[in-house]
C-alpha cells in the first residue's frame, strides 16, 4: 500500500480513500475504505473531510459507498423527540414480559424441570417487532432498566442490543429470531451456580474460575437436553465468550471459527455489563464502554462488528442524559447516522440545573460549530444526575 494525501475537493473518480484526516466513526462513511464514485461523491466526501489518503497502487474490487447512505445536507428538520413515548411505554411491558418469562425458566431449569423454549421464543418477539417499528424507543428502554437482577435483565437486554446491531447489518428476520433468543438464554448455565459465586466481589479460587468458565458449555447442554432449540440457538450459548484474538473461552476459539451470531452475543454482553451497575464493578457510561469496544477492535472483537455497532447505536445511544458545553443539561431522544457526536436532544435544565418548561428540543446537528450559539455535547451524565430520570421524560 502507497498512501498518498490528496485534499478532497481534488479526489477523482476512481481513486481508492485508504485512510481519512479523522477518524471514520465521525463521519456518516459506511465504509472504512472504498473507491470515488463519481464528482457527487467528491462534493459529498468534502463536506466531512479536508483531506483523506489515497492508495496509488490499490488494485482490489470496486466497492462504493452505498448511494442511499447519502443525505443531502448536514442539517434536517427536528422531528418531535418526545414522540417515543408511546413506543417506549410498550417496550417496557414488553421487556418486563420478557423478564419474567426467562426468571420461570431459569427457575424451572436450575430446578432440574423440563422447560419449553418456545416460551422465549415467544417472550422476545414484542421485543424484536419493537425494534423494527421503533428502535430508539427499545434501545432507551433498555439503557433505563432499573438493576433487579442482572441475569434476567442482562439477558433479555442482550437480546435488544443483538437485535439492533443484527437489523442494521442486515440480517434476515428468523436469524434475528435465533440471535434473540439465544442472547436471552446465553446464561442459562448460571443457574447452575450459588448466588453468592455470581455475586461475589472478591477473588475467585481456581474451583470458582473453573466453574464460571464452564457455565456455557454447562448451559448449552442443559438447553439442548430439553429440546426445541436450533443449532444456532446453542452455538450462541455455547461460544458468546469467546473472543477475536482467541483469548476467550471455554474453547479459545477464534475469528470467523466464532459463529457470526455468537461474535455479536458477545459483543452485546459485554457492551450491556459495562453499562449495568454490578455488585463487582460500577456501571461505566455508554460513551465510555464504546470507547473500550472501539480501543478492543480487532483484538477481542471483530473490527466491522464494533464499527457496525457503533453506527447502529450512537457514541450517545438514545435515552442517555448529558450536559452541553453551554451548561445545560439534556436527554438524547434521537440519533444523527451523519453527525454521531450531534443527535437531537431534549434540553431540561438551564446552565443554572433549573427545569425548563416547556421543554427545548434542539437538533444539535444543524446547529453551529463556532459562536456564542454553539451546542454540543460535552459528557455523558450517570442517570439520575441533577435529580433527573431521563424515564418521565419518555412515559
Amino acid at each position: 500500500m502507497r498512501l498518498v494525501e490528496v485534499s478532497a475537493s481534488k479526489l477523482q473518480p476512481g481513486m481508492f480513500i485508504a485512510e481519512l484526516d479523522r477518524p471514520w466513526l465521525e463521519t456518516p462513511f459506511a465504509l472504512q475504505g472504498f473507491v470515488v464514485h463519481d464528482h457527487d461523491e467528491v462534493m459529498y466526501i468534502s463536506m466531512y473531510v479536508d483531506s483523506v489518503y489515497v492508495d496509488i497502487d490499490y488494485k482490489g474490487s470496486r466497492v462504493f459507498l452505498p448511494r442511499n447512505k447519502r443525505p443531502s445536507n448536514v442539517s434536517h428538520p427536528a422531528s418531535n423527540g418526545l414522540k417515543l413515548k408511546t413506543d417506549f411505554e410498550q417496550a417496557k411491558l414488553s421487556f418486563e414480559s420478557a423478564s419474567q418469562s426467562l426468571d420461570r425458566v431459569f427457575e424451572s431449569i436450575s430446578n432440574g424441570r423440563h422447560t419449553d423454549i418456545n416460551v422465549i421464543k415467544k417472550s422476545v418477539q414484542p421485543l424484536l417487532d419493537g425494534v423494527f417499528k421503533n428502535k430508539d424507543a427499545v434501545a432507551a428502554l433498555v439503557r433505563l432498566k432499573e438493576a433487579s437482577d442482572y441475569r434476567y435483565n442482562h439477558g433479555i437486554s442482550m437480546a435488544v442490543w443483538g437485535a439492533i446491531l443484527g437489523r442494521h447489518i442486515g440480517l434476515q428476520r428468523d436469524e434475528l429470531e435465533k440471535l434473540v433468543v439465544g442472547c436471552a438464554m446465553s446464561d442459562v448455565g448460571m443457574t447452575t451456580l450459588p448466588d453468592e459465586l455470581i455475586k461475589q466481589s472478591n477473588t475467585l479460587t481456581t474451583q470458582q474460575r473453573e466453574a464460571i468458565l464452564d457455565h456455557p458449555i454447562v448451559g448449552s447442554q442443559m438447553i439442548n437436553s430439553s429440546g426445541g432449540a436450533d443449532i444456532e440457538v446453542l452455538a450462541i450459548i455455547e461460544n458468546h465468550h469467546e473472543r477475536h484474538d482467541g483469548s476467550g473461552y471455554p474453547r479459545g476459539l477464534e475469528g470467523t471459527t466464532i459463529p457470526l451470531l455468537a461474535r455479536i452475543a458477545g459483543l452485546v454482553d459485554t457492551y450491556d455489563a459495562m453499562i449495568t451497575h454490578r455488585p463487582y464493578a460500577p456501571a461505566r457510561s455508554s460513551y465510555e464502554a464504546v470507547q473500550e469496544l472501539i480501543d478492543a477492535k480487532g483484538q477481542l472483537f471483530q473490527d466491522a462488528l464494533v464499527e457496525q455497532f457503533v453506527q447502529a447505536i450512537g457514541l450517545f445511544p438514545t435515552g442517555s442524559l448529558v450536559e452541553l458545553n453551554t451548561g445545560e443539561v439534556a436527554i438524547v431522544v434521537k440519533q444523527n447516522s451523519i453527525r454521531r457526536l450531534k443527535p437531537e436532544v431534549v434540553v431540561v435544565l438551564d446552565r443554572n440545573k433549573n427545569r425548563i418548561t416547556p421543554l427545548d428540543l434542539v437538533n444539535l446537528g444543524a446547529s453551529n460549530m463556532v459562536g456564542s450559539d454553539a451546542r454540543w455535547i460535552a459528557r455523558e451524565l450517570q442517570a439520575g444526575t441533577y435529580g433527573i430520570s431521563s424515564e418521565e421524560f419518555f412515559i
